[in-house]
């Protein structure tokens, strides 16, 4: 395994945000270990791990020598409660153990429903499970940092797209639909705001934040891309594959019916609520702190995203 020597490991470095992340941290001359359940080869130069780091022994191996450690995977999105809190202990336990900084790559679940933007001082009040485990995992994580046993940040972002993001909702059930010229439909309303995060954007505000220590001990809410209605966002993936747009929507009578069959739909009961109503993010806390940044441009990376699920496509 590397030496410990300014190594950054990225949990969940095969998934959609990890492997950003791992292209970033890359990018500005880090050494970086992408851990994985299989173990699977990252781009030239990455170190790859396999491990379950649930299980706290093959977390303090993988996470052996490292200066920052990010949490970027993901459990099954209907495994949430079982599986995010065991994992979280763990490489907490390593990151104490190491001496690393950890970063948590975090959604924005916690707030439920909000007036205006989301910022990080906005009090939480989740709804549901998943927004309750949400708030549970972040203030352990926050209180292990206030306590001096563990340097944390956390970085949140809202639905995110991009090149490897297959399992978001603006992933499969949009952009493969899309690239195969279904319709393609969005959650919720078609004409309300909703802010919504790139991979690669995102990958810039959890190295920013594994870099600065001004970082420690706060949540941030990373780079967002773009705000606009899911109509404005789903005209532009059409103009991008050059066909006229086929847009349609999914409302809460679809979810019901669709979740008898499928338990990541089911799941999706609980936060309609943030496609129904505006879900704006006040990114302006850490564009002050360490932009200007200026987010890839919306056509761009819904180009880059719409390549990388066309190369996913079996030929004929």
């Amino acid at each position: 395994m590397t030496a410990p020597d300014d190594v950054h490991v990225v949990i969940g470095g095969a998934g959609g945000t990890g492997a950003a992340l791992v292209a970033e941290l890359l990018r500005r001359g880090h050494r970086v270990r992408s851990v994985s359940r299989r173990g699977t080869p990252g781009p030239a130069g990455t170190e790859a791990v396999a491990a379950d780091v649930s299980i706290r022994s093959q977390a303090l191996d993988a996470t052996r020598g490292a200066a920052v450690i990010y949490q970027a995977a993901q459990p099954a999105y209907h495994r949430w409660t079982a599986d995010f809190p065991p994992m979280q202990a763990a490489l907490l336990a390593a990151a104490e153990a190491h001496n690393s900084k950890l970063i948590m790559a975090d959604n924005l679940y916690l707030y439920g429903p909000v007036e205006g933007s989301m910022r990080e001082d906005t009090p939480p009040h989740p709804v549901g499970k998943k927004g309750h485990l949400r708030a549970q995992l972040a203030e352990e994580l926050l209180a292990t940092h206030r306590a001096g046993r563990v340097r944390v940040a956390i970085g949140r972002s809202s639905d995110y797209f991009g090149a490897g993001g297959a399992n978001s909702t603006l992933g499969e059930f949009l952009f493969d639909a899309a690239v195969k010229g279904n319709t393609t439909r969005w959650l919720g309303s078609l004409d309300v705001q909703h802010a919504v995060s790139y991979l690669e954007d995102m990958a810039v505000g959890l190295a920013t934040l594994g870099e600065r220590a001004e970082a420690d001990g706060q949540i941030w809410h990373l780079p967002v891309n773009a705000t606009l209605t899911g109509r404005e966002f789903l005209t532009t993936v059409w103009r991008a594959v050059g066909q006229p747009p086929r847009i349609g929507s999914v409302g809460r009578l679809m979810v019901r019916i669709g979740g008898l069959f499928s338990p990541r739909t089911r799941e999706l009961n609980e936060t309609l609520y943030q496609w129904e109503r505006p879900f704006l993010v006040d990114d302006t806390k850490w564009q002050r702190a360490f932009g200007p940044y200026q987010p890839v441009p919306l056509e761009e990376a819904v180009e880059r995203t719409l390549t990388w699920f066309r190369s996913r496509q079996r030929p004929r």
